[in-house]
């Protein structure tokens, strides 16, 4: 039965590929695929070292800015001359504070001092974040990737909207009265 199709022996040497070979090189369409190496361009680093080599960032957030100095030290975090947990008593605030030092594992290595002002305390942290990360990426360039990847160096361009004339609010208009 077998002698009634022409199907090839295994004298024939028809081969198959062995499964330890592996194929590279090729995409779905069988053709060898393009290595194009994309080059990023250089980052835009946002703070600057002063020449007794304190890096300095400013942050914005809503209303608030904060202007921001690192340098070498014990860890010490001071916003308007006071101790951190003072100055922002929520646990929330002071971990967005501290994540920047966290991901860049400086925190306990550098003294942070910090002069804030204008807005809440929402918008004063998050200008702080984006003053410490600033800062931080001009101590040092190549902590840059890392607070990118984070978030860090992303300011945040979410301001209250403007009242509108002819409205109570900036969208809420005046109550209706059909009679």
């Amino acid at each position: 039965m077998a002698d009634d199709l022409d199907l090839p022996s295994d004298d024939e040497g028809l081969t198959l590929p062995d499964a330890t070979e592996s194929v590279s090189g090729l995409d779905i369409g069988g053709q060898a695929a393009a290595t194009a190496v994309v080059e990023r361009p250089a980052p835009i680093i946002r703070g600057k070292i002063d020449r007794h080599g304190v890096a300095m960032g400013t942050g914005r957030r809503k209303t608030a800015v904060a202007r921001v100095r690192i340098k070498d030290g014990s860890g010490q975090i001071l916003i308007n001359e006071r101790p951190l947990a003072e100055f922002f008593p929520l646990e929330r605030d002071q971990n967005m504070i501290q994540a920047p030092l966290v991901a860049t594992e400086t925190a306990g290595k550098v003294d942070v001092w910090v002069r804030v002002k204008g807005g809440g305390p929402t918008g004063q942290t998050g200008a702080t974040v984006l003053g410490i990360a600033r800062a931080l990426s001009a101590k040092d360039h190549g902590l840059h990737p890392r607070l990118s990847e984070g978030g860090f160096l992303t300011r945040d361009g979410r301001m209250v909207e403007r009242k509108k004339y002819g409205h109570k609010k900036a969208r809420r208009s005046f109550q209706f009265s059909k009679r």
